[in-house]
């Protein structure tokens, strides 16, 4: 299962603006706003990182950064090679309400990191957070900005921060026992049963009580 990137979308009515010059095919003008919001990305991390610094960088009009992307979450996603949507993801799991969402969430962290269409990015993308500094700040910033929100978005009320930090806590923990360090009583869990433990007490995150703190 993979999402559409952001970056296939465009307004079909809107030519965006370029900067002045030869420049090369629109293929090219992408690589271009990619190899200049990678390192940016690294450097200052995604808060820190804005749309018109990446134009500036590569050297086009931000509308050009804008109209290829749509938004900075969108050009974070695919220069940082994240090979799905976050969004698209929550937003299907969320998309029939809170009751069994966090089976359906486990469910479809499962498909992502089994699919051979996004598996193995997914694997390296956490390796890469782990082993390197700037990787981590800036997956760190860009859970914590745009996921984090969206996840706001869906289920507003009390703890909803707390849950979702619970949530996260059981669904990273399965993917790195089970894909990247492949410890083999997880590894050999049958894939309903994972679910449906796991399911269960991402459920109680999502909607149940919490302890008192």
């Amino acid at each position: 299962m993979s999402a559409q990137p952001a970056s296939m979308s465009r307004p079909g009515s809107r030519t965006p603006a370029r900067r002045s010059g030869r420049r090369g095919p629109e293929a090219d003008l992408r690589t271009e706003i990619l190899n200049a919001a990678r390192p940016l990305f690294a450097e200052r991390g995604y808060r820190g990182t804005t749309l018109r610094a990446v134009a500036r960088s590569a050297g086009v009009d931000v509308a050009l950064v804008a109209y290829y992307f749509g938004n900075k979450e969108g050009l974070f996603t695919e220069s940082m090679n994240v090979p799905v949507n976050p969004r698209e993801v929550i937003g299907r799991a969320f998309a029939d309400g809170l009751d069994d969402a966090g089976p359906r969430l486990v469910q479809m962290f499962l498909e992502l990191f089994e699919s051979p269409a996004t598996g193995p990015a997914l694997v390296g993308m956490l390796r890469s957070a782990a082993s390197h500094e700037s990787t981590r700040k800036a997956f760190s910033e860009f859970v914590s900005t745009a996921i984090l929100g969206h996840y706001e978005e869906l289920m507003p009320g009390p703890d909803t921060r707390r849950r979702i930090m619970l949530v996260g806590a059981q669904l990273m923990g399965m993917a790195v026992l089970r894909f990247v360090l492949r410890i083999e009583p997880m590894v050999e869990l049958p894939r309903e049963q994972l679910i449906a433990d796991l399911g269960a007490t991402v459920q109680r995150y999502l909607t149940g009580e919490l302890a008192d703190g």
